[in-house]
């Protein structure tokens, strides 16, 4: 866990950096709130007056002008306090929204070695809870950062004002209530942080639970499942039950500080007041000015309450907000492509950040226009992750890859993302229709292109079956539609965009083999002049494929076609016996 200081640090930086764009309205907060603490300063003082030269003189034209000047202070009071409060909260709004914009753009420049180090919850509630924390200290201190200090020191120079004697009071009542808000608060700073850890833990459970609730009623696990989420749910609980009960302890301390506060000024001002050495509406003036600095301290201990909590999550904020990416753009990147659809992938190594051992070694893969080739091996082998390079979804750890004729570190990512048409090994529909997903590739496509795709991946049928056709609601994650069905969007998805080459990672395995022999039929009828790359588990999906490259732990162990790898290589031949398919030998 970070430390103190840097935690202190990360919250001003945040704040410095975001609240720069809103000095206009800081000034106009600061402003309202000198106003609103200057009146409140005033209020005392004029009720003092009443009392001393209107009440006990019985001088009603006094008590009847000072009291309209009361009003009209206590009018400029509420109406400047309203437009503060209004200033402040939305200043904070706005902050909080450019944080939590501030993180997803750079969310979305993450490689998947940087989402996998974060997890997915843990984003999730960086960009909602910690921002949220963030955005209620900014409101707080908005709040009460010119107001709890004037009017601090200002009631003590009031009070100063009122009788110098009795003022000695608060050499003991203020360094006693800071005293004891501070032990409060020493003792909230550890908790803070575990409060965001065990709110991370809870997202985590949660989230697994909902996406994976098939396969927990499948195995009937529900029990072990509720037991495990009640564990983290409880020490949540526990860890912000902590917090309570320090939160609880304040309220009471500071009511005890103040009625004590007020027994001894009643006390020692009324012998004041019995020996003449103070009048009776000083005496209450000084009672005013004694609530208001106690109030002063009491706005303060409120913003420094949520402190050691918003600092855990300013952190967890900057976290993210410094870390840079490790596929980064080129300073010049290239938007030409000099080779469209070529694929040359030489001697290319892959190794997760702490693993140890890579997870490709020294491997080569040619892929021309034209020409489809498969990538086959068993499971762990580096398929997918070898796949994963060409979009530049993370960098190789060694050799090169270039696309197009050009580095991949070298191009631009609109040009790279333009060349290639990914299907991912677990196709994602986004919460829209089937129009809106299908043309998040190509935002111009006409209706025309979309049923053009939809029927090369067999796709069509099944979507002018339903009410909407095109329109027809999807949900988060293609939630309501077949696995098969997910698939076969996905791949029409890629299509609309027309890339030059083509990467399919084992995106045929939730299709019969009825709609997986015409669905490749219509791909090699439409994409005979593209760059097709599959990853495939069934042989019979790449078995006519122009170049097979075999991977075993990571390495190239055979590079042929189906008819040459058969009789040349043993690792391949083992795969196809695996899948009784002798006869296709």
């Amino acid at each position: 866990m970070t430390d103190e200081p840097e935690r202190r640090g990360a919250l001003l930086r945040l704040l410095r950096t975001h609240l720069r764009p809103y000095r206009g309205s800081i000034a106009i907060v600061v402003l309202l709130q000198l106003a609103q603490t200057f009146a409140s300063l005033l209020l005392p003082a004029l009720n003092a007056d009443i009392i001393n030269n209107g009440v006990l003189e019985g001088d009603t034209d006094r008590i009847f002008s000072t009291s309209a000047v009361m009003l009209a202070v206590t009018l400029v009071q509420v109406v400047t306090a309203a437009a503060a409060i209004y200033f402040s909260a939305r200043t904070a709004m706005a902050v909080g929204r450019d944080v939590r914009a501030a993180v997803f753009e750079r969310v979305q420049t993450f490689s998947v070695r940087e989402l996998g180090e974060f997890g997915a919850p843990s984003l999730i509630t960086r960009t909602t809870n910690d921002v949220q924390q963030v955005q209620m200290i900014t409101m707080l201190a908005l709040a009460s950062m010119v107001t709890a200090p004037i009017m601090g020191v200002g009631g003590v120079i009031m009070a100063l004002g009122q009788d110098v004697p009795l003022s000695a009071l608060l050499i003991v009542v203020v360094p006693t209530l800071a005293v004891a808000m501070r032990l409060i608060l020493r003792g909230m700073g550890p908790l803070a942080g575990f409060v965001q850890q065990r709110i991370d833990r809870v997202n985590r459970m949660l989230r697994e639970q909902i996406t994976g609730i098939r396969v927990v009623r499948a195995f009937v696990r529900e029990d072990h499942e509720r037991e495990r989420f009640a564990d983290a749910n409880g020490e949540l609980m526990g860890v912000a039950l902590g917090v309570g009960k320090l939160m609880a302890l304040m309220l009471p301390v500071i009511l005890l500080v103040m009625e004590l506060s007020n027994a001894a000024v009643m006390w020692f001002g009324g012998l004041r007041v019995d020996a003449g050495a103070m009048q009776i509406g000083a005496l209450f003036a000084f009672l005013h000015y004694l609530m208001q600095i106690l109030m002063s301290t009491l706005m303060a201990t409120f913003m420094i309450l949520q402190l050691p909590r918003a600092r855990v999550s300013a952190g967890r904020v900057e976290k993210v907000l410094t870390t840079t990416t490790s596929v980064v753009v080129a300073e010049n990147p290239v938007t030409e492509l000099p080779r469209p659809g070529y694929v040359d992938v030489r001697g290319a190594g892959f190794r997760y950040p702490g693993a140890e051992q890579p997870v490709l070694h020294d491997v080569d893969l040619i892929a021309r226009p034209g020409q489809t080739t498969a990538v086959v091996g068993s499971t762990g082998s580096g398929k997918t992750t070898l796949l994963n390079l060409l979009p530049r979804l993370f960098d190789a750890t060694g050799g090169e890859v270039r696309v197009g004729g050009v580095d991949v570190r070298e191009l631009a990512p609109a040009t790279l993302s333009s060349e290639i048409g990914f299907i991912p090994q677990k196709p994602y529909l986004f919460s829209g229709t089937i129009a809106s997903n299908l043309r998040y590739g190509n935002p111009n496509a006409s209706d025309e292109d979309l049923w053009r795709a939809l029927e090369i991946a067999q796709a069509r049928d099944f979507v002018e079956a339903l009410p909407e056709r095109l329109d027809a609601p999807i949900g988060q994650g293609g939630s309501n539609v077949s696995g098969g069905q997910r698939q076969r969007l996905a791949i029409a998805r890629a299509l609309v965009a027309k890339p030059d080459i083509y990467l399919f990672d084992d995106s045929f395995s939730a299709l019969d083999n009825s709609t997986d022999a015409a669905l490749r039929a219509a791909l090699a009828k439409e994409l005979g002049g593209a760059t097709v790359i599959i990853v495939a588990q069934r042989i019979s999906t790449i078995r006519e494929a122009d170049r097979i490259v075999v991977l075993e732990a990571g390495r190239v162990v055979g590079t042929g076609t189906h008819a040459e790898l058969m009789t040349t290589n043993d690792t391949y031949r083992e795969i196809v016996l695996s899948q009784h398919t002798v006869e296709m030998a």
